[in-house]
């Protein structure tokens, strides 16, 4: 799964690139969600990329945001995480299984989990954005892997929390519903514009 994608993505960018009417000055890859953890990849694999904007990924993998999306609802008599812990033994016991019955296949998971995609994104030395909202189940993981950067003293590295809002950049109400009707993508990407502007 991701490979494929990582594959099929750096082919169609030598193709693109090997037309006369595009530029080999920049090579800009962005991605936002699981798309984040393919152009991380990208990024990692292919050296014509000048930068990366990684929104709303997880640098832990997608198996702890999971685990972390049901911990938001369980309860006591309703221990929802352990089913994810259970979900994740059977699929590192069977990473190359393809059934998906509920939701993504156990491939799926399991290529977007290990290796850690803050593995690939540590040793780019590329500038780097990285875009995601407090209210997002991969927050707490930004948030570490942002300090993980600073001990590193990698400063390549440009965070951005956006305070209030979730996976896509809408905020919560007091309910903790998601409210659709403010749209916060033209701000992050004018923010994406302006960073890019920077470099």
């Amino acid at each position: 799964m991701l490979d494929y994608y990582v594959e099929r993505n750096i082919s169609v960018i030598k193709f693109l690139q090997s037309q006369h009417w595009i530029s080999n000055k920049k090579l800009v890859v962005a991605g936002h969600s699981e798309g984040s953890t393919i152009a991380a990849k990208i990024a990692y694999s292919f050296p014509k990329v000048t930068e990366l904007i990684y929104s709303g990924g997880n640098p832990c993998g997608r198996i702890v945001s999971v685990i972390e999306q049901r911990r938001a609802l369980e309860s006591d008599t309703m221990k929802l995480a352990e089913q994810a812990f259970a979900d994740w033994k059977n699929i590192v016991n069977k990473p190359t299984d393809i059934t998906a019955d509920q939701g993504d296949s156990y491939k799926a998971t399991s290529e977007f989990s290990i290796p850690l995609p803050m593995t690939y994104l540590e040793k780019l030395k590329v500038p780097v954005l990285i875009t995601y909202g407090t209210k997002d189940y991969s927050s707490p993981f930004n948030d570490y892997f942002r300090t993980k950067m600073i001990e590193q003293k990698k400063t390549n590295f440009v965070f951005k929390a956006y305070i209030g809002v979730e996976h896509n950049f809408f905020p919560l109400k007091a309910t903790g519903e998601i409210n659709y009707e403010i749209f916060n993508w033209d701000k992050v990407a004018n923010d994406w514009r302006d960073w890019l502007r920077g470099q």
